[in-house]
């Protein structure tokens, strides 16, 4: 066994939300002294927004985490030059925090598995250092990969194709599966990372027996610490560990032996997956699903009442916001999800004064750029004896109670009372 110092962190979905922003400050944390951080692009690197994407990644970074992130660009192992890979592998080596993200895992693997980029990875965790790889990204470091895009969206057949399998080098048999509790289809089933139940046990199904599966449900992480050989979860869902027809469910807070995951500790409370327990699990997180729910509905209706000036709505959003965090406290909701919810409202409430500082501070400050235009053009007409085009506009101000004051140091303005 290779000597191990750092962390790999898988997260299910979020990482670039509210609900993970002192998970990243926590992990960084950890770390050396003024730590490099990197986002590799590669998950992403087809799409035609994946600069986007990076620039998401770093504006979450400095405004929320406030840590300068780096971005290693690899978009394509087939396209990139043999500089511009030089410059992505120096960029890894060089990191203590790496997070990837979103995108496809199946083109992420495709890319990586013939360059350097997955012993740069495993080095740099040997190291010291910190891998974040979360949702498409989870997806990838296990021993395979769910090819989600192409049974979801295209239509192919039931299969997994060969992960990176960067676990298999620090003794773990995992599939990673991210947002295993997923609710967005609304009135069909999209759990476990959109495939549903009945095609989901048919892909397990087809697992080789010694292969365990890790799933993360959505806003939540699973931190591997190998100095401490201890795993933690953080966020506000669970993680799933099944083998053999049987599961241990972790919450927020837990931790427990990494020989769990390695299959070498058996010692932990196991539980048949039975027809019934997906359901009843999908249903536990219902209230957290919620409370999310509401709360980004919230974040809407003040970003919509700021863009359209209706100081009515957006005060009532953070009024409820607030009243909803209150509420929240009240009911024992997730201690960490009150906190988040908090950072949310704070967030929001620095927004605003933001654009009020930016904004006129008063009516006469507002109108003085358009008003002042209009007198010097008035002031044309009059030198060039044009009394009448002049006269109209003094005539049409003073319909917008705007009064003009003339005298032989020039014209004044101002509103009328």
């Amino acid at each position: 066994m290779p000597s191990k110092k750092g962390m790999i962190v898988l997260m299910g979905s979020g990482e670039l939300t509210a609900t993970m922003v002192e998970v990243h400050k926590e992990l960084l944390g950890r770390l050396a002294a003024a730590p490099r951080a990197v986002f590799l692009d590669t998950p992403a690197g087809f799409q035609l927004n994946v600069d986007q994407i990076s620039e998401k990644a770093q504006d979450y970074f400095q405004s929320h985490v406030q840590q300068t992130l780096e971005i290693a660009s690899f978009k394509s192992n087939e396209t990139v030059s043999p500089f511009d890979a030089e410059q992505a592998y120096q960029t890894l080596r060089a990191a203590d925090y790496i997070l990837i993200g979103p995108g496809s895992p199946t083109y992420a693997v495709r890319q990586w598995m013939p360059s350097a980029i997955p012993k740069i990875l495993t080095d740099r965790i040997e190291d010291g250092g910190c891998l974040v790889a979360a949702s498409a990204a989870a997806l990838t470091v296990g021993r395979f990969t769910l090819p989600v895009y192409e049974i979801y969206k295209v239509g192919q057949e039931l299969h997994w194709v060969d992960g990176m399998d960067l676990l298999k080098h620090f003794g773990f048999n995992l599939v990673v599966v991210p947002h295993w509790n997923n609710a967005e289809g609304g009135t069909h089933d999209t759990r476990f990372c959109f495939m549903g139940k009945p095609r989901f046990e048919q892909l397990v199904a087809a697992l080789p027996p010694d292969v365990s599966i890790l799933g993360l449900d959505e806003h939540t992480a699973c931190i591997f610490d190998f100095e401490s050989n201890q795993a933690s979860i953080k966020g506000i869902g669970r993680v799933i560990l099944q083998r053999s027809g049987q599961q241990m469910v972790f919450r927020s807070a837990d931790r427990f032996s990494l020989d769990v995951l390695m299959g070498t500790d058996d010692g932990g409370h196991w539980q048949q997956v039975s027809e019934a327990l997906p359901e009843t699990q999908a249903t536990a997180t219902d209230d957290g699903d919620a409370f999310w729910d509401h709360i980004h509905q919230l974040e809407n209706d003040f970003h919509h009442g700021i863009k359209t000036h209706e100081a009515q709505k957006t005060t009532n959003a953070l009024l409820e916001l607030d009243r909803t965090i209150w509420q929240a406290q009240q009911d024992l909701e997730n201690a960490e999800s009150v906190i988040q919810a908090r950072d949310t409202l704070r967030e929001l409430i620095a927004i605003l004064g933001t654009r009020l500082a930016a904004a006129p501070r008063s009516e006469t400050d507002c109108l003085a750029p358009i008003v002042e235009q209009l007198l010097r053009v008035r002031e044309v007409f009059r030198q060039r004896k044009q009394f009448e085009e002049a006269d109209a506009i003094r005539d049409s101000l003073q319909r917008a109670n705007i009064v003009i004051e003339d005298d032989k140091e020039g014209s004044r303005w101002r509103l009328s009372s």
